[in-house]
């Protein structure tokens, strides 16, 4: 079992959680010193926003209880779209896991890689890596 697994895991949770609600099959977990300080699943219908993903939801989360997203890791069971993409770079997450690639939309694909793109005014590049 790796140190991802657990995070996955939970990640599956949420997103059967979304999914009994009628929701994208979507959870997301943001680890910071191997620790969950937040977790959300998708909610766009619910709450009648398409910016309520996971991610966008489980980073709102992250900041609103600890300030800030800086130098932690997320993990999503679907790669992060553009959208949460944009707001992943834009907090300075240092890592992105994510377990089932998102097609065209995705924020690693060639036509979009906001995610993996050197901008500099966005600093670092995160560590992407697609698990298992």
């Amino acid at each position: 079992m790796s140190n991802h697994e657990p995070f996955m895991q939970r990640c599956l949770q949420l997103a059967q959680q979304a999914a009994a609600e009628g929701e994208s099959p979507v959870g997301c977990v943001i680890v910071k010193d191997g620790v969950i300080i937040a977790e959300a699943f998708e909610q766009s219908r619910r709450l009648k926003d398409i910016t309520r993903h996971a991610e966008t939801l489980a980073i709102l989360n992250a900041i609103n209880d600890h300030g800030s997203c800086e130098d932690t890791i997320l993990y999503s069971n679907v790669e992060p779209c553009i959208l949460c993409s944009y707001v992943i770079r834009h907090h300075k997450i240092k890592q992105v896991v994510f377990s089932k690639a998102c097609g065209e939309l995705g924020g690693t694909g060639p036509r979009f890689p906001i995610l993996t793109a050197e901008l500099k005014s966005w600093g670092k590049i995160p560590l992407v890596t697609q698990y298992p």
